[in-house]
């Protein structure tokens, strides 16, 4: 058996991303019993997603990937989207840049995988260019996200926004709510659904259900974070019920 060692940075408030990522490493466990996965997350102070607050955790996640290089982890997620994609275009490919410096300077160097640079290679998998999209932020963060993927070649044509800034309230949604939403989509032309653009909106439950009523891949934070965690190890990313991105050939 092959051992994995999983870091996260994660928002102090983030209670999603330790519950969803662990249930997919477990179903691809039960698929492959060669493999092992274990999770080990450092976290940042973030109350409320605004601006001033993601940049801030921005600037405090070199520590983090220190401290993640002392657990001696094979991989390493940076477990906050609308945070890198804030910073404007090339943020994802500059932040993985600095958490690799930050875990080598520490010790021990490791891939780094972005939940923003994940979805946009999830994206280029799915090979969709035109998404409908879900997201928790206020209007203009939301507008933030759509404006980042646009600069890697994916028109976001319909976008729903929350309008929940409180970070803790947006893990208490319930993924049923995202089902109602999806149904309500236009989905004239469009590719893949963002069921969720945010690792704190609980989405996995969610998944294969909206992808059946939808006929269309649906792909989300998490699961984009996945598939580049995944790749990063050198293991086939496939993790049952996940949604098209995870299913494997």
């Amino acid at each position: 058996m092959t051992g994995y060692r999983i870091g996260l940075v994660v928002p102090s408030s983030n209670t999603t991303m330790e519950t969803e990522i662990p249930a997919m490493l477990r179903r691809r466990e039960v698929v492959d019993p060669t493999v092992h996965f274990t999770t080990h997350a450092s976290r940042v102070r973030l109350h409320r997603v605004t601006p001033d607050e993601l940049a801030r955790m921005n600037r405090s996640s070199v520590r983090c990937a220190a401290e993640l290089a002392d657990a001696r982890c094979d991989v390493l997620a940076y477990a906050c989207l609308v945070a890198v994609m804030c910073a404007g275009a090339g943020a994802h490919e500059r932040a993985e840049r600095r958490l690799v410096r930050a875990a080598t300077r520490a010790g021990h160097g490791m891939p780094v995988v972005t939940s923003a640079g994940a979805l946009v290679a999830g994206l280029r998998a799915l090979n969709a260019r035109r998404v409908a999209l879900i997201a928790p932020y206020l209007p203009p963060l939301t507008a933030t996200v759509a404006g980042y993927l646009a600069g890697h070649g994916v028109r976001v044509t319909e976008a729903v926004s929350l309008a929940e800034p409180d970070n803790v309230a947006v893990g208490r949604i319930p993924a049923r709510r995202l089902v109602e939403l999806a149904d309500r989509l236009d989905l004239t032309d469009v590719d893949a659904v963002v069921l969720s653009a945010c690792v704190q909106l609980p989405s996995l439950a969610a998944v294969p259900e909206v992808e059946a009523r939808l006929g269309r891949p649906v792909i989300t934070a998490a699961t984009a974070t996945v598939h580049q965690l995944l790749i990063g190890l050198g293991v086939d990313p496939y993790v049952p019920d996940a949604g098209r991105l995870l299913a494997g050939a």
